[in-house]
């Protein structure tokens, strides 16, 4: 059974990267039936933010991307918080000491720090490495400090093969004798990774290419213990696009780059799990680009997942988003709509109409309170804007006489809905010998006085009312 896991660490935001590696851990193991498990990664105690793990735990609520064992819902690998697991490491460390390929370094602080000053590479120069077992104990007795370090081999190469970039290898000669177990009795993210993924019967271990040059050493331990080494399969880089055109690693300065913030901006969640799904994978035998979670648990293979970095596109997200926006039914709308409204909404505005023209013409939530600004309240505009090429307006007469006549027939209206508008104003068109077009564009302007608006002049006139369409059409006759 395919096994994998999300392992971050609670050190704030959830980065769009991290979605994506937790995304496709959990296709992978969905795809195959298998499980797919949540640790928290916790043992660099000095960057850890209070609430991390709460955003973790959330964030794959929302998305759905439900893990079958972890914390709050246990399961048989317990505990899965790694400070709650500090003493299996030390065992396993220990046990790698007297396998001899692991050693106690009890360099002291000091030592390091002019070692580090001598050699800006900050290499280890593995002093501790030869210690005897006597020397050693003797130090352990004495109750000086010391860390556990990996023994690397000197001579070679350590060789594994990725599922997405092929064999990688590199020379023993440049892996550093790194530490296991730190000074304070936690170990490093190096080594109880390679504990806990074991333990937990992962099979497969997703993450970012930048681990690439690191996995030599994790294969290392795998083989040191005797364990079977775990299918590995790094993803491409994200990269973001700068103002001149480049790209680099994303980060804040390309835009909201957490899932919390593109969510507070107004995307929906399942329009960011469609296209960071996207990013690094290219589905086989569809040419759709939209996909539900059950139809990228369906569709994702490892083997659609590409070696070359992913640009993060913020207007190919936006486009995402408006399309999933504008699939919603009008209920479904509502429902998550007035949670972005921040203005006042006059009583005379009939709101779900208002919303209904406005869904279909927004990208994200957040951009409904600009778009509506014109129903609150009529915007400032120039006389000018009435006069348009396309529906003959040359001179301000036609559209004096199509507002005066409009007025007219207005104001003796009982009903102001959509339909009664347009039949009660279309004989003005007739009457003044002129296009549907040019009556409506006249009388769209004076109502909105906008040039381009979510909805034509009678959509709009039944949102305001009649009292304010009247308003406005008296605005516009003193204008002119």
């Amino acid at each position: 059974m395919t096994v994998t896991r999300f392992a971050p660490s609670p050190t704030g935001y959830m980065h769009i990267g991290n979605l994506r590696t937790a995304l496709y851990s959990y296709l992978i193991a969905k795809h195959d039936g298998g499980k797919f498990i949540l640790r928290i990664e916790d043992t660099d105690r000095e960057r850890l933010v209070e609430g991390a793990t709460d955003i973790i735990k959330s964030t794959l609520a929302i998305t759905g991307l439900n893990y079958d064992e972890g914390p709050d819902i246990g399961g048989e690998h317990g505990p899965y918080v790694q400070s709650e697991r500090k003493e299996i490491y030390m065992e396993y460390a220990k046990k790698l000491v007297d396998m001899g390929y692991a050693y106690y370094c009890f360099c002291s602080k000091d030592r390091l720090e002019k070692l580090h000053e001598e050699d800006s590479v900050g290499g280890y120069d593995r002093h501790c490495r030869n210690l005897s077992k006597e020397e050693a104990l003797k130090n352990l007795k004495a109750g000086i400090p010391f860390v556990i370090r990996q023994k690397m081999p000197l001579e070679g190469t350590t060789s594994y093969v990725d599922s997405v970039y092929g064999e990688i290898s590199m020379d023993n000669s440049e892996l550093q004798d790194q530490i296991l177990i730190k000074a304070d009795g936690y170990p490093t993210y190096n080594f109880c990774h390679v504990v806990d993924d074991y333990l937990m019967g992962i099979t497969h271990v997703v993450r970012g290419s930048e681990y690439l040059t690191s996995t030599p050493k994790y294969v290392l331990l795998y083989d040191a213990f005797g364990w079977e080494r775990p299918v590995y399969v790094h993803l491409p880089l994200l990269m973001g696009k700068n103002e001149d055109g480049s790209v680099s690693k994303l980060s804040k300065r390309h835009g909201a780059v957490s899932f919390q913030d593109l969510v507070r901006d107004g995307y929906l969640p399942e329009a960011i799990i469609n296209y960071i799904a996207l990013l690094g994978w290219c589905p086989k035998n569809s040419e759709s680009e939209f996909f539900d979670l059950d139809g990228l648990k369906a569709a994702f293979t490892i083997d659609g997942v590409s070696k070359s970095p992913a640009v993060f596109d913020f207007d190919k997200l936006l486009w995402f988003n408006g399309e999933y926006i504008h699939k919603m039914d009008e209920d479904e709308f509502n429902s998550v709509i007035y949670k972005f409204i921040d203005k006042e909404i006059p009583e005379n505005i009939k709101r779900d109409k208002m919303l209904s023209l406005l869904r279909t013409r927004i990208s994200t939530f957040k951009e409904i309170n600009d778009k509506m600004d014109f129903f609150i309240t009529l915007p400032e505009y120039d006389k000018e804007l009435f006069l348009n090429k396309k529906n003959k307006i040359s001179d301000y007469d036609i559209v004096r006489s199509v507002l005066e006549e409009a007025r007219l027939t207005l104001s003796s209206l009982d009903a102001f809905d959509n339909d009664t508008l347009f039949a009660s104003l279309m004989p003005i068109a007739e009457k003044l010998a002129i296009k549907t077009g040019t009556l409506m564009w006249c009388i769209r302007i004076a109502v909105s006085g906008m040039a381009a608006t979510p909805g034509g002049a009678t959509e709009i006139m039944e949102v305001i009312g009649k009292e304010e369409s009247l308003k406005r059409i008296d605005k516009a006759l003193s204008m002119l």
